[in-house]
């Protein structure tokens, strides 16, 4: 074995889908900071086997398993002793699946459409990382245990005729005291008892004494002579006479600080985020709960929930790397803290994602105050080493008003308008209504139903002409995707935005641009539409995907065309939110010889400082500049975009020309090529040639 192989982490995927152990093996590959070895096992059977046989240092596992499920597995494995991390996998938010998964002992639970290869890598780290801690924690009980019973315990025995009690040297000792220090009053031990602890002390005595308990036993705390306050188990047994009553009481008083403070720690762990030390999801769903109930209770004890989510985080992740990512989430925690009252409950859910619980409030009024405050308070930049970044957020509110039963109703709520912030510019905050849920509702529905789109050959390709403006001719298509949804054709627009949401995009661009290609054959074959050009677009997520160089290169090979007849197209977009990955990725893919097209130039801020990075054949200026109410100033815009162009060597392209007349304006601003309804309408490939 290699000493690479030696370092590498052995994980063990339990999926029936072959498709997302491609998936997590790409996401796995393309870590920068851990080796990772993926093995992949498809049914339950064999999984729980392959447990029991503990050789993997953590386990991935679906809650979909065939006629069983993941947390069955989970629990199983647990009982066979499995010790390594176990996290669980499923293919979409469920609150309550959430929370037995955690009770089951699972390490982490991930959706699967919003896993990325950070995220992933994230997740295994941690689940590591606090699985070493808890090994770490029971070796070091276990080691006081034996140093325990090998140590002399404090004895007393408590003469119940004279109320006087013998204190042992150790017992005394172990409080800081000398022998002569101690008297033998009772109250020489109950009088230095915790005073929240003394009444439950002093109700065992008395239970026991009185012979409702068949002996005594009793933890407590005890300050000792500097002050210390130190955790105690005592234990004892009454001595009675012929008539049962009680005389004497002997016993041992054990000190269990260690055990305590390991106990408190375990407990602190398991419901609090490793990386911010705010609550986790499941304690913060706890709190959710009591406040839900309270408000059963009292009508008038409002409370909402204010879900965040960091913008443009995905960003700095990309650019700056994920330890200063963490290190910024942990800021934002701080100031989080700082920013919120000491009754209200901020968590992290996990990723960039953080929660608010705003308890004691009168209306609506008061968690949009909140919402505002913690927006301001973030405006202000952080200082992460020698990096200043800034950040926004966006909120989703969830009222009680609402008449909530279950917590996981009122977070979903909050994330239903917290979407809704994003979709409206971001950096601010939205009140959930029920309008919302239905939209929401309805944008499940289509995602569900786009699934089966997929495996139901219900997508189609349409293709628009691009026209030289010198000739007149088509040389090349534009390929655009379509969904015959029964009698519904649905648009690009519309298929796109879920997909890009659901991590959907991936497959179906692949296919798209392998479908593209052997369209683009067959017409070769049928010797019509020679010579074309086929565009295909590359939406964000698709260009940032890890091998998309290695994918287009296998889908040019398979169709047989040479690479030049392929032009991919990017929007602006991506130029401002991940430049220097992007310039990067678009080099490689010009190696291969294919064309590249920005899309929508003349929509972003920040074009013209970021294009001299980028190496494009071809800028796409967008149609609303054909639209401007000032013709004049509209055609002035086009024709400084046409002569920046050619001072960058590319070509230009308009799209959206729909009559006569802007033909005519844009031959006259030396336009290369163009596209629009005036020419065609998207069709499908028979209808086009």
């Amino acid at each position: 074995m290699s000493e690479a192989e030696a370092r590498a982490v052995r994980i063990l995927l339990v999926d029936d889908d072959e498709d997302d152990y491609v998936v997590t093996r790409d996401f796995l590959a393309d870590s920068k900071r851990t080796i990772f070895s993926l093995d992949w096992i498809p049914t339950f059977d064999e999984a729980l086997e392959a447990i029991c046989r503990r050789e993997h240092d953590l386990y991935l596992i679906d809650y979909r398993l065939g006629r069983r499920d993941g947390l069955e597995l989970l629990k199983l494995a647990r009982e066979a002793g499995c010790s390594a991390p176990l996290v669980l996998l499923t293919g979409q938010t469920d609150g309550e699946i959430d929370l037995e998964a955690m009770r089951a002992g699972a390490a982490d639970y991930l959706v699967k459409g919003q896993i990325d290869a950070p995220l992933l890598e994230r997740s295994i780290r941690y689940a590591l990382e606090q699985s070493r801690t808890l090994q770490a924690l029971r070796e070091s009980e276990e080691r006081y245990a034996l140093s325990a019973r090998g140590a002399n315990d404090g004895l007393w025995v408590w003469n119940l005729r004279t109320n006087e009690v013998f204190y042992s040297p150790r017992w005394k000792s172990m409080f800081g005291y000398d022998e002569g220090a101690i008297g033998n009053s009772p109250d020489e031990w109950l009088a230095r008892v915790h005073p929240d602890d003394a009444p439950i002390l002093r109700s065992a005595l008395e239970a026991h004494l009185q012979g409702r308990t068949p002996h005594f036993e009793n933890e407590h705390r005890i300050r000792t002579r500097h002050g210390e306050e130190r955790w105690m188990l005592s234990r004892g047994l009454a001595v009675r006479d012929a008539d049962g009553i009680a005389t004497r009481i002997a016993g041992s008083s054990t000190d269990i600080t260690e055990r305590k403070r390991a106990e408190e720690r375990l407990t602190h762990d398991a419901f609090h985020d490793a990386l911010t030390d705010l609550p986790n999801r499941a304690l913060f769903m706890d709190r959710l709960q009591r406040a839900i109930e309270n408000q059963s209770r009292h009508a008038a004890s409002c409370y909402a929930v204010l879900f965040l989510d960091l913008d443009r985080f995905k960003v700095v992740n990309d650019s700056l790397g994920h330890v200063i990512g963490d290190e910024l989430l942990v800021a934002v925690a701080g100031r989080l803290r700082n920013t919120l009252r000491t009754v209200d409950t901020v968590a992290r859910l996990g990723g960039d994602e953080f929660a608010i619980l705003v308890e004691g409030i009168d209306d609506i009024t008061a968690a949009v105050r909140t919402a505002c405050r913690i927006q301001n308070d973030l405006l202000l930049p952080f200082v992460i080493g020698e990096h200043e970044i800034f950040t926004s957020v966006s909120i989703g509110i969830a009222f009680s008003a609402s008449g909530y039963a279950r917590p996981q109703d009122v977070l979903r709520d909050a994330d239903i308008a917290m979407y809704r912030a994003k979709a409206n510019g971001k950096a601010r905050h939205e009140v959930f209504d029920a309008a919302m849920h239905e939209r929401a509702l309805n944008l499940l529905q289509f995602e569900t139903d786009l699934r089966r789109a997929i495996e139901r050959q219900e997508l189609r390709v349409y293709y628009q002409p691009i026209v030289s403006m010198a000739s007149g001719k088509t040389v090349g298509v534009e390929a655009l995707i379509r969904w015959q949804r029964g009698d519904q054709l649905i648009s690009a627009d519309k298929i796109i935005s879920v997909a890009e949401e659901t991590g959907l995009i991936v497959p179906i661009g692949d296919w798209v641009l392998r479908e593209a290609l052997q369209q683009l054959v067959a017409w070769d074959r049928a010797g019509v539409c020679q010579g074309y050009d086929m565009h295909v677009n590359l939406s964000p997520r698709q260009l940032l995907q890890p091998h998309l160089v290695a994918r287009v290169s296998d889908a040019l090979m398979l169709s047989g065309l040479p690479a030049k007849r392929l032009h991919l197209e990017v929007t602006e977009s991506v130029l401002i939110e991940s430049a220097e990955a992007a310039a990067s990725l678009l080099r490689e893919l010009r190696t291969l010889g294919v064309g590249l097209s920005l899309d929508d130039f003349g929509t972003g801020w920040s074009s013209l400082s970021s294009l001299r990075l980028f190496p494009f054949d071809v800028l796409k200026i967008d149609r609303s500049f054909l639209l401007d109410q000032d013709e004049r100033r509209g055609d002035d815009i086009v024709r400084t975009i046409s002569m920046l162009a050619r001072l960058l060597g590319m070509q230009v392209t308009v799209e959206g020309l729909e009559t006569a007349e802007q033909v005519e304006r844009m031959r006259g601003l030396d336009i290369d090529f163009a596209q629009g309804f005036f020419f065609a309408a998207p069709m499908p490939p028979e209808n086009l040639c």
